[in-house]
């Protein structure tokens, strides 16, 4: 078998790779809109000073603790960060816990147990603030 048809039937079997790669970022970019889009909800957004923005809620309803709406880091975190200013979210800088949490929840997850007192502290001071 030459090069070229090593190639071609590699496409036949796993599919064009450049379409591949077309559809992965569609599906990023839509997965970015949509996280965005949960921002407002928001209670709490847990930012690192420059690097790192994680939206969090609490719903009783829907999970024991709370969870992570939206999440990122660099360009993303920035724009995470203008959302909360308009639509006037408390904004929280704590960097260990912005790290801790970016580093190890997933968005849709509920924070891991070991993270419940400083959120805890981070939500009280929060609520606090709106009551």
């Amino acid at each position: 078998m030459s090069k070229q048809e090593v190639k071609e039937e590699y496409k036949q079997t796993e599919g064009n790779p450049q379409i591949k790669s077309k559809i992965r970022e569609k599906q990023r970019q839509m997965a970015m809109r949509r996280m965005m889009q949960d921002v407002p909800r928001a209670d709490v957004i847990i930012t690192n000073p420059t690097h790192f923005a994680i939206a969090l809620k609490y719903d009783k309803e829907m999970y024991d603790a709370p969870y992570v709406l939206a999440k990122g880091a660099d360009l993303v975190a920035a724009k995470i960060k203008e959302l909360a200013k308009e639509h006037e979210i408390a904004t929280v800088e704590n960097k260990p816990l912005a790290q801790a949490l970016y580093n190890t929840v997933e968005i849709g997850q509920t924070i891991p147990e070991e993270l419940y007192q400083a959120v805890a502290e981070v939500l009280a001071y929060v609520y606090s603030l709106k009551y």
